[in-house]
């Protein structure tokens, strides 16, 4: 046991506290802007520091060891008290802040591209955008507001539903020009594009059709959605992508659906945050236009 009274580097204890809620170095290199062997080696560094293993490592996923779990409970309640207590001195004698988490796809495919919009109405606003995967289904310590997928169940946010997540088979028009949009059997033999996230979404997209999964003639796996749709739009093969949040790509031409079905998720997208928050105005601000721009009208 290390004895030494000198405690830990906080930019240690920061990457310890973003691996243990993501429980992956990859995840964790990506928020904090890192490769995900720098984020192993903090965490190294503070076991070492601590003389105590604060992660299980097994492949291809992390759990915590049981100080690991105490450890990190402690620390993401201190960071969350941290952070407010920042914001709340940046609110009283600087520019309005305000913290949003959306996963990667939203932000590129709607978010960005409308952000002009609410620059426009509130000018003295700022806003810091993080983005974490949809797998993530928890509200960030650090963040004002998030937008999160799934059903709804969190109980300690006000969550406002936004539109259904479903989904449609994609590919380049030059691709499409060789299938049959009446036969799902003619993706036998094709090149199938796997979220490498999703690894059973071909087979649930079938399950869901009634249909036997297609028969690929080769797989190629991206690690987020944006390399999915950008290897469709290649003409690489054939894709499952998220409808309405691929809408642009197919409203340009870059994307043909294969088939006219859309298969639903059961999932929503959620705008999330704490009850506290929205009695900030500018957050309440910044509610009321995400609502507007993507409530209700399932952006058909």
């Amino acid at each position: 046991m290390n004895t030494t009274s000198r405690l830990p580097s906080l930019r240690a204890l920061r990457v310890f506290q973003v691996a243990g809620r993501h429980l992956s170095f990859k995840l964790a290199a990506a928020e904090l802007c890192l490769s995900a062997s720098a984020v192993s080696h903090q965490v190294r560094n503070l076991e070492e520091h601590l003389g105590i293993e604060l992660f299980v490592r097994r492949t291809r996923a992390l759990d915590f060891t049981g100080a690991g779990q105490k450890y990190f409970m402690f620390l993401d309640g201190m960071f969350s008290r941290l952070e407010t207590e920042t914001r709340q001195l940046a609110a009283e004698y600087g520019r309005n802040l305000i913290r949003l988490c959306v996963p990667p796809f939203f932000a590129g495919e709607l978010l960005l591209p409308r952000l002009q919009s609410f620059h426009d109405l509130a000018p003295d606003t700022d806003i810091r955008l993080a983005t974490q995967p949809s797998l993530m289904k928890i509200h960030p310590a650090e963040a004002d507001l998030s937008i999160l997928l799934g059903n709804g169940d969190w109980p300690a946010l006000v969550t406002h539903r936004l539109f259904a997540h479903r989904l449609v088979v994609g590919c380049a028009p030059a691709l499409a020009a060789g299938l049959d949009p009446s036969s799902f059997a003619s993706l036998d033999g094709q090149t199938l594009i796997v979220h490498e996230n999703r690894p059973d979404a071909w087979d649930n997209w079938a399950r869901a059709l009634d249909t036997p999964p297609p028969r690929a003639g080769k797989v190629i796996r991206c690690d987020s959605m944006s390399a999915v749709m950008q290897a469709a739009a290649q003409g690489l093969g054939v894709a499952i992508v998220s409808w309405p949040l691929a809408r642009n790509r197919f409203d340009t031409g870059e994307l043909v659906r294969v088939f006219a079905q859309e298969v639903a998720t059961n999932e929503h997208f959620h705008l999330a945050h704490r009850p506290e928050e929205s009695e900030r105005a500018d957050v309440a601000q910044l509610i009321d236009w995400i609502v507007a721009e993507f409530g209700t009208r399932e952006l058909s």
